[in-house]
């Protein structure tokens, strides 16, 4: 198995020949997945489709349902669209304004609640579509993992907005809580649909589990890329604006302490209550809190290679551990 090392040095394999999605895959996941996040590129039911491909055909005997196409099951199509309509609809969900907050340089006020509206309404018609779809399946044990996911993306997005600390800057967490918090709003959905696909195919609970660990991991190593990306990003002249949240500022919160945490936060919002982000990035990257969070994204990278090595050897797998390979390096 090809670990990755703590200086981020590997052999990087490609896996040319792809079919359909697999190709979709192989050329678009190192510049689309961890690179482009101003953009939802749909990569979820992508990796719902892989993962289905890597596992390969089942030994037990499926209904009509369940004819294959390119290697993968019809029934696992239909769950990798499930799961990029309930994960387009909680996007739409989050887009909500809290009118509360508004002010009159926003604009009207009637706009604003004619916006809540409509995204109210879009999202709960993506998830009645998702959860007709679902039922379709006619699988109990899948309906009862992808349901539970929702509800996970429900109490993840609540823990996300109920701040308690000082100013709704920053949380009173440590990473362990930061963890549980990201598994429920981002890795929950990836992981029991990753599971579910294997259910689908009626594979053994030892591959249904592993690709659940795949998806858990690969999705918590892909959430720690994208905070560290203000912290390592070499191209960017202008300082990024980033979550006090993110994984390397609570990460640095741990290590220098709650007060001084607040007291750097306080020194960087200085005259007219705005935040220099600049001068905190700096006070972060001065501490352990980035080093610290390269670390623990290569730790849960490896963790899903080590998954993956449950499964044959194939292109599919190939494109997986390329997409670990891409998240997990940095300049």
């Amino acid at each position: 198995m090809e670990h990755i090392s703590p200086r981020g040095t590997w052999k990087h394999r490609e896996a040319p020949g792809f079919h359909g999605v697999l190709a979709v895959g192989a050329a678009g996941v190192k510049r689309g997945f961890v690179y482009d996040s101003r953009n939802n590129l749909q990569m979820r039911g992508l990796v719902v489709l892989l993962i289905s491909k890597a596992a390969g055909p089942s030994t037990a005997e499926l209904s009509f349902q369940h004819n294959m196409v390119s290697g993968i099951y019809s029934s696992q199509r239909s769950l990798a669209e499930i799961t990029e309509l309930i994960h387009t609809a909680f996007l739409v969900h989050r887009g909500i304004v809290n009118i509360g907050e508004l002010k009159s340089c926003d604009g009207p006020l009637k706009d604003m609640q004619f916006g809540n509206k409509m995204a109210v309404l879009s999202g709960d018609f993506l998830l009645a579509n998702a959860c007709t779809s679902l039922a379709q399946l006619q699988n109990t044990k899948v309906v009862e993992l992808i349901s539970s996911a929702i509800g996970d993306l429900v109490q993840g997005i609540y823990y996300e907005n109920s701040k308690t600390s000082e100013n709704c800057l920053t949380d009173d967490i440590g990473i362990s809580g930061w963890k549980e918090q990201v598994f429920l709003s981002h890795s929950a959905l990836l992981a029991k649909s990753c599971q579910a696909a294997m259910e689908l195919a009626k594979h053994s609970v030892e591959i249904q589990d592993m690709a659940f660990q795949y998806g858990k991991h690969m999705s918590m190593s892909h959430k720690l890329h994208s905070d560290l990306q203000p912290f390592v990003k070499e191209s960017s002249s202008d300082t990024m604006a980033f979550s006090l949240n993110s994984a390397p500022a609570v990460l640095h919160q741990e290590f220098l302490g709650r007060e001084a945490w607040i007291e750097q936060i306080r020194e960087a919002r200085g005259k007219g209550n705005k935040m220099d982000y600049k001068k905190l990035q700096e006070a972060i990257k001065a501490g352990k809190g980035v080093t610290s969070a390269i670390d623990l994204c290569r730790r849960h990278g490896n963790r899903a290679l080590a998954a993956l090595e449950h499964f044959p050897s194939s292109e599919a797998r190939d494109a997986l551990a390329n997409i670990i390979y891409a998240m997990t390096r940095f300049p």
